[in-house]
């Protein structure tokens, strides 16, 4: 039985996952596990909390307007719980991760006149489920919005079905994925392929 004390340890795993990649610097990042889909409930790490020390009291549930139903009082969700219920809302994924590292936004920065990275032909694709050996996808890449709101909604518009994740210019990256394990396994297939075309165009302007 899915509860939200038992997504919200979920939640703490992650952080844990993510922490020891150095993916959560400063208290950044955000982090979110389905409770329920009709009405929308999801358990998201709460505003401020250190990511790299998080504890289930981190945690809280909220509905699809923001609103936190379960949780220590005075605390309040991340101002960007909006881009999470936006993703909910358009895909049938069970946890979203946000992080903020030094390659994805370095590749963000990279590409982001283009508004996409496109990777072709390379081995972490099949993480994302393609398997062709000519595989190709593009990672869409959006403004970063000071109105989150309109962040959100930027992200999820630019979201596709076969790509399950969304760069923000210099800011971070938005993952998600069907379970927890799934959304685990496509961030951190996206990270190792925005660290490889940065430091491939790298050695290319050195050689």
């Amino acid at each position: 039985m899915i509860t939200f004390e038992k997504q919200a340890q979920t939640v703490v795993s992650l952080a844990q996952f993510c922490s020891d990649k150095g993916w959560l610097p400063a208290t950044s990042g955000n982090l979110s596990v389905l409770v329920d889909r009709n009405p929308l409930a999801i358990a998201i790490t709460r505003s401020g909390a250190d990511k790299q020390r998080l504890h289930v009291e981190d945690v809280l549930l909220i509905d699809d307007k923001m609103q936190v139903q379960s949780g220590l009082d005075g605390y309040r969700p991340s101002a960007e719980t909006s881009v999470h219920i936006e993703l909910y809302k358009k895909f049938s994924c069970g946890s979203i991760l946000h992080v903020h590292t030094v390659f994805n936004n370095l590749v963000s920065e990279l590409y982001g006149d283009v508004g996409a990275v496109l990777v072709r032909r390379h081995e972490l694709l099949k993480a994302l489920g393609h398997w062709d050996e000519d595989a190709e996808v593009r990672i869409p890449i959006v403004p970063n919005y000071a109105d989150l709101t309109r962040l959100g909604e930027a992200v999820a518009e630019a979201a596709t079905a076969d790509v399950p994740a969304v760069l923000v210019r210099n800011h971070g990256i938005y993952a998600w994925g069907e379970t927890a394990q799934d959304a685990r396994r496509h961030l951190e297939a996206v990270e190792f392929l925005c660290e490889y075309l940065y430091r491939l165009g790298v050695s290319r302007v050195v050689g």
